[in-house]
Parts: C-alpha cells; structure tokens; sequence
C-alpha cells in the first residue's frame, strides 16, 4: 500500500492509508476505542483521535520547560487539526512533540 504524496489533505486518504501512516509513526491503536491511537516518545506520550472532522491530539506527560517543581511538570495539551490540513502540515505539527 503506497500513501498518498504528502501534500494530500488528510480528508483525501483512505482509512487504511491513515491507519498504515499512524502506525509508521509508532502510534499503536487502542483495542477499546478503535478511533484513538497512541504513542509513546521519550519526552512525552499522546493520545490521537480521529474525529469526524478533525484529528484530536492529546500530549501527556511532558516536561514543561517554566515548570518550578517535578510535580508541576506534569501537564496535558490538546490540539485539534482539521483534515483540510496536508498529511505533512499534520505529521510535522503531531509527531514534534507539544
């Protein structure tokens, strides 16, 4: 299976083809909710989902660089990207890190 070019709105890839890209970013599919995938790196993990009009990031566990104290440096962010975006406009903003 050969992905779309990079430039591709994400809206104009078939789910495999999105499905074959997450998990060649490392993102595992969670057996629960099959929409939501995650990804361990090792400055922070992320939840993603794939929504009806947007994919919907969630960054967890990251080190804040103004934290004060180890326990403030626990932080969670939430970015939201439509479709109408390129798989590489996505892939550059997701998999940078929050």
């Amino acid at each position: 299976m050969t992905l779309p070019p990079p430039e591709t709105p994400l809206y104009n890839h078939p789910l495999p083809d999105i499905e074959q890209w997450l998990v060649s970013q490392g993102c595992v599919q969670d057996k629960a909710e099959l929409h939501c995938w995650r990804i361990e790196r090792p400055d922070w993990n992320a939840e993603l989902c794939l929504d009806i009009d947007q994919l919907t990031v969630r960054y967890f566990n990251f080190k804040s660089e103004d934290s004060l104290s180890e326990q403030s440096s626990q932080s969670t962010i939430q970015r939201a990207f439509k479709y109408s975006l390129s798989r590489k406009d996505i892939e550059d903003a997701v998999f940078a890190g929050p």
